[in-house]
Parts: structure tokens; sequence; C-alpha cells
């Protein structure tokens, strides 16, 4: 018998929202949605750099889930916007738990994909007895190979077209090393050489998240604000390996949170975070629930993937 797949929950406003000094010059936007005395649940963007998505808040059945949001440091709504100082993977992970502290959570759902999933494992691993359950897609485990796949060699051969038009602001003599030369035109004290450089290496990014192209959700990516923040910030982020000691440092903390009930959903033709990562967390993993979509790409926005994670959020509420 087919199933029918669930559908996101019907638009919603915050109850609740504002600022949060998390030190270092910067102010992080919240947002909470839904049941005030509901199951908290945090939802974790992606990028690094890619804001909030007022879209998100409805993976999370209203009634029964206190649902929070938040900008990461330099993006969506934070400020200083686009900002690279003080910020990294474990700046992040102490603004989460200063998030959970100030709005007197006492555990919660922890909700990432791509590098949502990333930073979502982050901060399991360093506050495991405050993560009631973890709700994972696309996963993004930032190790050289996954960097190397989407921005030197890999998609490039699935995308031939969309790549074109991401290599071209990079003159052919620096084309051996695409994240470095982007990272310095990001970094230039140009705004047209910087602008030039964000739209391209957002615009790719949003090219290839879906199974089937979607030029409407593409568009997002291109506009300055947006295009600037992701891509200063991921190029910041992923040049500097995550900020992670070791190249396998989430593999090898899995021990940590083994006992965090999760669900990992997979399409299996993400091409921006392929899915040998997903495939080898599981493995590490064996009491994770991998889900493998096998009509989906990267985006939790494809029909396959939104319904598994509509589908998680529900059975924590029945298992809780």
């Amino acid at each position: 018998m087919a199933v029918t797949r669930r559908s996101l929950f019907a638009p919603l406003e915050p109850f609740d929202h504002g600022y949060l000094d998390v030190g270092d010059g910067h102010r992080i936007y919240y947002e909470q949605c839904g049941n005030p005395n509901g199951k908290a649940a945090l939802f974790v963007h992606g990028g690094p750099g890619g804001g909030g998505d007022i879209t998100a808040r409805r993976f999370f059945d209203p009634s029964s889930y206190r649902i929070v949001l938040f900008d990461q440091r330099g993006a969506g709504r934070s400020t200083p916007r686009a900002s690279l100082t003080a910020n990294t993977t474990w700046h992040l992970v102490a603004d989460m738990e200063l998030l959970r502290k100030n709005l007197s959570i006492k555990k919660w759902l922890v909700f990432g994909g791509s590098w949502g999933s990333t930073l979502s494992i982050a901060y399991a691993q360093r506050y495991p007895g405050v993560v009631s359950e973890l709700v994972l897609r696309g996963i993004f485990l930032l190790r050289k190979k996954e960097i190397h796949w989407f921005y030197q060699s890999g998609a490039s051969e699935i995308y031939p077209d969309q790549w074109e038009l991401f290599i071209a602001p990079i003159p052919q003599n620096e084309r051996h090393d695409l994240l470095s030369a982007y990272h310095r035109r990001l970094l230039s004290d140009d705004i047209g050489t910087r602008l030039a450089a964000a739209k391209a290496w957002s615009i790719w990014e949003g090219a290839t998240s879906f199974l089937h192209f979607d030029a409407s959700r593409t568009k997002r990516f291109g506009t300055p604000d947006f295009a600037i923040a992701l891509a200063r910030i991921e190029a910041h982020y992923f040049i500097n390996h995550g900020f992670f000691s070791a190249e396998n440092e989430l593999l090898a903390g899995i021990d940590l949170i083994r006992h965090i009930p999760a669900v990992i959903v997979q399409g299996r033709y993400d091409v921006v975070c392929p899915m040998t990562s997903a495939w080898e967390l599981a493995k590490c993993w064996p009491e994770a629930d991998l889900r493998i979509i096998g009509d989906a790409g990267h985006s939790a926005y494809e029909p396959g993937i939104t319904h598994e994670l509509i589908a998680a959020t529900e059975s924590f509420l029945i298992n809780k």
C-alpha cells in the first residue's frame, strides 16, 4: 500500500523573539513558536552562514512542540552580518548552550541538516546531557574529502553546466585550489570582487541542492545579502577544517552520544552531502535509525525527506 507522504504543518508566527548577546560583539537572533509548554526542539540551520528560514518552523507539530530557531553568528538576522570575528564551531556550540539556559529549557530535541547536522552532532557531543533526541538530515562531517567533492572535483562531473558558472570568477591558474581562490576573493577589500565571488559560490550550492532543479529556490541564493553571508562564512569554516582538532573528530566522538535516540534522513542522490557520510556515521552508530530516501537530493524540502523528518519529530512525541 502506498504511503501518503506527510507535508509541512501550516505557517505560524513566533510567540516570542529577540536577540541574545553572546559576547565578542555578536548578537544572535532567536524566536520561539508553537506551544510554550510543549516539548522543546531546536532547529539548527545549515550553511554555515545560511541563516533562518521561516518554513523551518513547520517541521514540528505546533500544538505539541515549543519550537526554537536561531540565526548563527554572522547569519540571517544576527549581527554583525557576515562577521568572521570569533566565529568558529565552538563559539556556535557555546551560543546554543547559552540560548538553552537563557530560555530555561532543561532538555531539547536538536534538529539539523547539512551543516546543521555537523553542528548538532558537535553540540550533542559537548553537551550530551541536555539533548533528548537528534534528528539529522544530509549528513556533513566537514572532512577534506567532502569539501574536495563539492568544491574541487566530484559534483562537477554531475553538474558540468552549473560548474562552469561556479569556476567562472576564478582564473585558470588558480583553479587547482578553488577553495583558497574563493577565500581570497571573499575576504577582498573590493566589494565588487566579494559580491561576484559570493554569488557564484552561493548559486552553485542552490543549484545542486534539489534532485530536480528548482529555479525559485535557487533565486534566493543569488541575493546579495544572503550570498555574502553564506559564502564568506562557509569559506571561512571550510578553509579552517571546521575548527576541529582531527579529521574524523565527530565520528571519533560517537560513543558520547550513542545513548541519544536519533534519526538520520539522507537523500540517496544528495550531491551536496553525498550519502557516504551518512552511511559511515550509521556504521559507527548502529543505534541510530538511518532512513534513505530513494527519490531525493539534498534539500529538506524534497517531499520524501520532508515526510521522514516530520515522521521523526512525530515519533519522538509518541515515545517521549
